[in-house]
């Protein structure tokens, strides 16, 4: 076609809201344009790059034995409820009704819709195994779209659904998506990594993540440059040390740390190591509050604590009344009717929970003697934001009271709840963002 034909709308300069380089260049290029938060009109010379990626998706998926599909972007919601993840997908899933008043969903994914086709249609294990395919638009309704097609609301997207006799069966299927998808990443020239990751919402018992490797990435994963193993922070789990842990130095002692609101400030104020600080979070679990203790130096994973042994998955945020209920601890508020501080009590400990303050006289932070604590504002964070320290949310008063630290610390402290540690290699693994 002649340029002079062809629609092609350039851009001298991106616009503001542009985050990332891939954006500002596909807004300037005339390839995309924005039409609402997180929703793009691929124009046709984006259009053409698209489907030379859709090409090669296809070639490799046809050539690993699966076969190509098109599934309804409108489900009924029975599917999701006989399944349950109507109620458990969260707010993402976008839900509708009909003029009947039933209700449907435009589907995220589609696991519930290809698993009823198989079961009405497949009748014999000799009909098995059989891989269906389809690339087609998504909807997920994301809190904050950004990064322009990178995580946005609508999306194209690949999704492949295997069926098989048994367990060896479905191995062998889950392979043959490894290496296509391994030969597609390739073919695009994307340096990446499969990565270990938690199944999710979709369920089940093993799960990898290709993730490319870029500065512009919100995942922290790990990974070890001398062997094939990563993991992001949800999956990756630290090993326990081999020797014991040394005994303790010093005598167990009470220090009042006022205005200090993070770990990073206790531990700076008292000239210790952030890994022998610890912050207490405060769940409600099993129906009462428990008390998981992360290291200083680490962040919890809410993945991760749905995983621990004995919460069965169940799990929420305590509330400031359930804290203080079972902690008889004293807001803010309290603390200055009280007139509870340094000029009265130097051991006062501030726990947190999601950014409120609360104030003890009960020493809810203090572990054992071999243990340093300090309590943290901090709340639960999914994943490390690229390393960085964890911000410090802003009391509710002006008036900080003071903090409760234990000196005495091993240099391994206990396995933390989050268990976001490295795994022990021979060499010590990188952190990179995908």
């Amino acid at each position: 076609m002649r340029v002079s034909r062809f629609l092609l709308t350039t851009l001298k300069e991106a616009p503001a809201e542009a985050d990332i380089a891939s954006q500002r260049l596909m807004l300037r290029a005339g390839m995309i344009k924005k039409t609402s938060s997180g929703i793009y009109s691929w124009l046709p010379l984006g259009l053409i790059a698209l489907r030379k990626v859709e090409a090669v998706v296809r070639e490799e998926m046809n050539g690993a034995g699966a076969l190509e599909c098109y599934l309804p972007h409108i489900v009924p919601a029975e599917l999701w409820q006989e399944t349950g993840r109507w109620d458990k997908f969260g707010p993402q899933l976008l839900k509708m009704k009909d003029r009947h008043g039933r209700d449907f969903l435009f589907g995220p994914t589609h696991e519930e819709v290809v698993t009823d086709i198989v079961r009405k249609d497949i009748r014999s294990y000799r009909q098995l195994p059989l891989n269906l395919y389809q690339i087609q638009v998504k909807f997920r309704d994301e809190i904050r779209p950004r990064f322009g097609v990178m995580r946005g609301r609508e999306f194209l997207m690949k999704d492949a659904y295997s069926f098989d006799a048994d367990r060896d069966a479905l191995m062998r299927s889950y392979q043959a998506m490894f290496d296509a998808y391994t030969r597609i990443f390739t073919r695009l020239g994307l340096r990446f990594r499969a990565v270990e990751a938690d199944t999710g919402a979709i369920g089940g018992f093993a799960s990898h993540e290709f993730q490319v490797l870029a500065d512009a990435g919100e995942d922290a994963i790990a990974y070890c440059p001398q062997s094939d193993y990563a993991a992001n922070v949800e999956q990756a789990e630290g090993v326990a040390p081999v020797t014991p842990r040394a005994a303790p130095q010093e005598p167990l002692q009470k220090v009042a740390t006022p205005g200090q609101s993070t770990c990073e400030e206790v531990a700076l104020l008292l000239g210790l190591p952030l890994a022998r600080t610890v912050k207490c979070l405060m769940i409600f679990a099993q129906d009462k509050v428990q008390m998981l203790l992360v290291r200083g130096d680490h962040m919890g994973n809410e993945v991760k604590i749905g995983k621990l042994p004995g919460l069965g998955g169940a799990w929420r945020w305590a509330s400031e009344a359930e804290i203080v209920d079972v902690t008889h601890a004293l807001t803010d508020r309290n603390v200055a009717e009280d007139h509870l501080g340094a000029d009265r009590e130097g051991e006062t400990v501030v726990a947190a929970h999601r950014g409120s303050t609360l104030s003890t006289r009960t020493g809810v932070a203090v572990l054992t003697d071999s243990m340093a604590a300090s309590a943290t504002r901090n709340s639960l964070q999914n994943k490390p934001n690229g390393g960085s320290a964890p911000r410090a949310a802003k009391p509710s008063s002006s008036r900080r009271p003071p903090r409760l630290a234990v000196h005495n610390a091993p240099r391994w402290p206990f396995a933390s709840a989050s268990r976001c540690v490295m795994p022990t290699t021979k060499n010590a693994p990188d952190f990179a963002k995908a």
